[in-house]
């Protein structure tokens, strides 16, 4: 009987970083979706990771353009929490991720089966890429932000809640917590602009310059803030976004027994970590009450 042997390819990357820093980075999706691209004209809109032996892994990869996409899917095999990740692609290969510390930096070693389409350079250009995106990632952009998670269970269905989450009567009024006059400009579809304004004691104008990066009816919804609006004007470069600009802010989805578990992991900096951590359960305990009328 004949065999094929598989070619395998070897990429590493030194990561800067702690160890729990960079595992979870790695794992995490709200972390997955900034990194998980090999050029800037592609994107990971949306990504699940059930990190055990025999959970899955999905990441939606496309261009940005939107004329090209697919799912990058797998199942794991081995996993070694701040050590060692094995899983076996959909169409059957295998990849392994090994992490090793060395002289307080991480070294992050992956090793994956080569599949017959693509030339072998152009598959280890392209998954170096992304794992060099991935340090840049860790080392630069994570230290300025604090990931902050809110959860809640909503005695409705999964349909109720999304709606009313994003319809506009209702978003004022769950939001209200933020701001009393809290309300959004724009549409809530996929690669869409919107705007989230309010206004301050003395009527001043300002908000969020943002776009919709995903939005998957009744399932998730990824914002990502792109700028500052003031008054009329719209701030989406120079030194005044700084720490803002590519922050997410997603929500999560998940139908149990009829109820809602509704997850919000959002990006803060420093300056408004505390706020975020006192107004968020306030805001969503708003939004419980809303749906379960």
């Amino acid at each position: 009987m004949k065999t094929t042997d598989k070619t395998t390819i070897k990429i590493e990357a030194l990561v800067k970083a702690p160890i729990e820093k960079v595992w979870r980075c790695w794992t995490d999706p709200n972390h997955i979706i900034k990194w998980n691209n090999a050029s800037d004209d592609w994107q990971t809109p949306f990504a699940e990771n059930d990190l055990r032996v025999g959970g899955k892994l999905l990441f939606r990869m496309e261009a940005k353009d939107k004329s090209a996409g697919f799912d990058f899917e797998g199942t794991y095999d081995e996993v070694i929490e701040n050590q060692k990740i094995v899983y076996t692609i959909a169409d059957g290969r295998k990849v392994s991720v090994t992490f090793t510390e060395k002289d307080n930096e991480i070294m992050v070693t992956e090793t994956f089966e080569a599949e017959n389409t693509n030339p072998i350079e152009m598959q280890r250009d392209g998954w170096q890429a992304i794992l060099n995106n991935f340090k840049k990632h860790v080392e630069n952009t994570v230290s300025a932000m604090n990931s902050l998670h809110f959860e809640i269970t909503i005695n409705a269905p999964v349909e109720k809640v999304y709606k009313l989450m994003i319809s506009k009567p209702t978003y004022g009024e769950w939001t209200k917590e933020f701001n009393p006059t809290s309300r959004f400009e724009g549409s809530w579809e996929k690669g869409s602009k919107i705007l989230f304004i309010g206004s301050d004691e003395k009527g001043n104008v300002g908000g969020m310059v943002s776009k919709i990066k995903e939005n998957i009816p009744n399932k998730f919804i990824s914002i990502e803030h792109v700028g500052l609006l003031h008054g009329d004007k719209e701030i989406t470069s120079g030194p005044e976004i700084e720490g803002w600009s590519g922050a997410l802010e997603n929500y999560t989805f998940t139908s149990e027994n009829g109820k809602t578990i509704l997850a919000v992991d959002t990006d803060s900096n420093e300056e408004y970590k505390a706020y975020f951590e006192e107004t968020w359960p306030k805001a969503l305990n708003k939004l419980k009450s809303i749906c379960e009328q």
